[in-house]
């Protein structure tokens, strides 16, 4: 019979319950037996509703009190010498290297945080692991194990889940060019050996290696070490193994999966449909075949009877006993539950499904293969009614919005005047010094600004008086900004819930939930909205909060708005049409805005852009056509306005250097980037690419409690003007500072002004 299988539950909980355990252990309100207990309830409460639902291979592991991948580091042993570790894998060293630590490490400076990039094409942020030469690696967690038995104790056979090690290789890196991650893997397969061992002897059947990287493009080398690995590993442990691929088909590298020798092989079937055939022509004999059907990425309703027809067509080449039914991959990208959506509109909500509700299309379909169709008769019919309600709907097809699209022209893609000549009209028109400083949008959501916003929901707080309580938040920052001598100023975002949800709530063609929460990074959290239709700008978004902070200040203010390709990104985006079209749309709408902010005084204006690397296809043959669209989408965005008005771009936490030329073809006058955790590693891409515009490499990581010292940030502002002429040099931030106290940010920001000034000194005319 086939089985019905999970890959990975969100573990952050339906209301967020990690999220607030963790934060007020960093905050001190909560002991670590306080978030060990947190931890062990989640785990449990995903654990039966999976048995609930009818799972049979339930996974394990797959918790996490931060990143998956940092859990891995922990687990081999690859921590940092910066930690001072001592060989046990408590809470303090795990949540310095996620977030910093402002303890003395000998050197009186503090411990940073390890670099944060994005995992694959997904908005989740994973941290990256650090190997220098002679790395040793022991086996230093047994969390895999202990959860494992944990699960054991509740009478439940769960199917462990690990980074496997040809992945966690590498998306590591070494700050030794000679070094080569793969190098290491004989030195690391040992210890995953002895996992698997340790595993095996306390009762698991089945271990489920992740090895998402195998489907992206890797030289013969990295192919190889697959093989290797797979080899190593199934001669080492009799424990079976399903080696897990996702996010994308494995084009040529299938024959090699094919011949690794392992139980099980996982493929996406959903970013990658027409690979079965191929796959199924070559399967090997007794080797079983797990289908990811359903999309984990995604809220949408599965078409359950295209998806029937894929595991029928696996089921009668290679027999039903042979297959394993599943997500495409870990749900923790989904959602947890959408019987907690009580506010959409019913025929909206009938066309969503998160995780919980996918895991109850993964037992359909698996009953559907065992059992036939007719056993299932009445749950396909309901799908198919809720395929048909969304195809003609109403709520989905814009007119209006389709003739603004034909409306679209060559001229309205790009700046009046090339750079060099804005540049020197704003320079008149802005007046700002060498080394001019700013904020990248945001400043701290406090307990106070959440508890008004939530008492405006509730109705205890009248319009007025949270619009009076936002008012004098913007004033303090403004003038705040002002004490320190900041250059251009933000307004704060105290209006804001997220950067994009915030936009979605005003745009036709979405829906917004109140509880369709997704870990971004850590203990961060996002509610993406939901693109159901097309998307449309119904009125101004930002112009009052912005020409509001302007009155205050005679220095420029910059009007904030969130970029089309990380609008679309950051949402949970319709499957039912290119996303390049709906890319458009949205282009459209803020293409609005910003000239309605022109029209209102605000002479610089940030789009924001940092999911751009993010939506960058796995394979290089796609790649083309991507950035052509996306920078296409920001030029559409940003060009309607005169050559005097400056756009600012933000980018933060990704690779940029593959795309670095895609960068300077979307024509910002100004982007800033992350690059404090990298120690502007991000600068060798202009090694031999001249990037013409102005650019602000940020000098202190907004995602670390440390308060970085004005020495440091002088240093990585120096190490900037060896690639980069003092008069492209912005000094800024890695990213907004939302999630950051204001004791925190206060002294960081006047450190960060004062090494600008320091630098303003030295290369003056």
């Amino acid at each position: 019979m086939a089985i019905a299988s999970n890959l990975g539950f969100p573990r952050i909980g339906a209301q967020r319950e990690l999220k607030k355990a963790v934060e007020a252990f960093w905050a001190g309100k909560l002991d670590e037996a306080g978030l060990i207990a947190a931890g062990k309830m989640l785990r449990q409460r995903h654990w039966r509703l999976q048995a609930q639902i009818g799972l049979q291979h339930i996974p394990s592991n797959d918790f996490s009190y931060y990143d998956q991948v940092l859990d891995t580091i922990a687990m081999v042993g690859a921590v940092p010498a910066r930690y001072n570790w001592d060989r046990k894998t408590d809470f303090a060293t795990y949540f310095a290297m996620a977030r910093g630590s402002s303890q003395n490490n000998g050197q009186g400076t503090g411990v940073p945080a390890m670099e944060m990039t994005k995992w694959f094409d997904t908005n989740y942020h994973y941290m990256v692991p650090e190997f220098e030469a002679g790395q040793e690696f022991q086996l230093s967690s047994l969390k895999a194990v202990e959860e494992f038995e944990e699960a054991k104790t509740l009478g439940m056979q769960t199917r462990p889940v690990i980074l496997g090690p040809v992945s966690f290789l590498l998306l590591g890196k070494s700050k030794d060019e000679k070094l080569q991650p793969l190098s290491l893997l004989d030195n690391l397969l040992p210890v995953y050996a002895e996992l698997l061992n340790r595993l095996q002897a306390a009762g698991a059947e089945w271990v489920q290696i992740d090895e998402p990287c195998m489907v992206l493009d890797l030289p013969d080398q990295a192919c190889k070490a697959f093989t290797h690995a797979c080899k190593f590993l199934t001669l080492s442990s009799p424990v079976k193994i399903l080696l897990a691929t996702y996010f994308e088909g494995l084009a040529d590298r299938l024959p090699d999966m094919l011949a690794l020798p392992v139980a099980a092989i996982h493929v996406d079937l959903v970013r990658a449909p027409g690979q079965l055939a191929a796959i199924l022509d070559k399967f090997p004999p007794n080797t079983l075949l797990s289908l990811g059907l359903i999309d984990g990425r995604n809220i949408w309703k599965a078409d359950l009877q295209r998806a029937l027809n894929l595991a029928q067509q696996a089921a009668a080449r290679i027999g039903k006993d042979r297959l394993l039914i599943a997500p495409s991959c870990s749900l923790l990208h989904s959602p947890v539950d959408l019987a907690l959506e009580t506010s959409l509109k019913p025929e909206v909500k009938n066309w969503f499904a998160f995780a919980t509700e996918k895991l109850g299309e993964v037992l359909v379909l698996t009953r559907a293969v065992n059992e036939g169709v007719d056993a299932v008769q009445s749950e396909l019919k309901q799908n198919q009614a809720a395929m048909e309600s969304r195809r003609i709907s109403p709520l989905i097809h814009n007119p209006r919005v389709k003739a603004k699209l034909a409306a679209v022209n060559a001229s309205m893609l790009q700046r009046n005047r090339p750079y060099g000549q804005r540049r020197t009209m704003q320079q008149k028109e802005l007046h700002l010094p060498l080394f001019p400083t700013t904020t990248i949008g945001s400043f701290p959501q406090t307990a106070e600004v959440r508890a008004e916003r939530a008492g405006l929901k509730s109705g205890k707080i009248s319009a007025m008086d949270y619009n009076k309580f936002l008012k004098q938040e913007t004033e303090k920052a403004i003038r705040f900004q002002e004490e320190i001598d900041i250059d251009v100023l933000v307004h704060g975002e105290f209006e804001r819930n997220d950067m994009v949800e915030y936009f979605g709530e005003q745009l036709s063609g979405y829906a917004a939930t109140s509880n369709g929460w997704i870990q971004s990074y850590g203990s961060r959290c996002v509610k993406p909205p939901i693109i159901y239709g097309d998307v449309e700008r119904l009125q101004p978004m930002t112009v009052e909060w912005s020409s509001f902070a302007q009155s205050l200040t005679k220095r420029p203010v910059k009007g904030m708005i969130t970029g089309p390709v990380t609008i679309l990104q950051w949402s949970l985006v319709r499957d039912d049409q290119p996303r390049e079209l709906t890319c458009r749309q949205i282009a459209l709408a803020i293409r609005e805005e910003v000239i309605d902010l022109e029209k209102a005084g605000i002479k610089v204006i940030q789009i924001d852009e940092p999911a751009v690397r993010e939506g960058l296809p796995l394979r290089h043959a796609d790649w083309k056509a991507y950035l052509d669209w996306a920078v296409q989408a920001f030029r559409l965005a940003s060009s309607g306005v005169r050559d005097e008005t400056q756009i600012h771009t933000h980018m933060c936490y990704a690779e940029f250097n593959d795309i670095i030329e895609a960068v300077g073809a979307m024509d910002a006058d100004v982007i800033s980037v992350e690059t404090s955790r990298s120690e502007m590693e991000l600068l060798d891409a202009f090694v031999e690419y001249r990037y013409p515009n102005e650019i602000g490499p940020g000098v202190y990581d907004i995602h670390s409690p440390r308060i970085p010292a004005e020495k440091e940030m002088e240093d990585l502002l120096r190490s900037a003007l060896k690639v980069l002429s003092k008069e492209q040099l912005w000094v800024n931030p890695d990213c907004g500072l939302k999630t950051r106290r204001w004791e925190e940010v206060k002294p960081a920001l006047i450190a960060m002004v004062h090494a600008a000034k320091a630098l303003r000194t030295q290369y003056r005319d």
